[in-house]
């Protein structure tokens, strides 16, 4: 189970990318508000380290620059 767990938060984390790199959000806040409409309940567990949460935030502000 703990296999499959972890392939969710994967492909919970691509999906956040995804968000972030298509330059309609401003933040990992705002990327985590548009993951849990879209469905992904636990997009705060994903999303949780400060690692992720700056990459989120990163291809945000990449892709607002374009």
């Amino acid at each position: 189970m703990m296999h499959s767990e972890d392939g969710r938060l994967q492909a919970l984390r691509a999906r956040a990318y995804v968000l972030a790199e298509s330059g309609r959000y401003d933040g990992a806040h705002a990327v985590e508000r548009a993951l849990v409409a879209e469905g992904w309940p636990n997009a705060g567990l994903a999303l949780q380290s400060s690692y992720t949460r700056k990459a989120i935030s990163e291809r945000c502000l990449a892709a607002k620059a374009h």
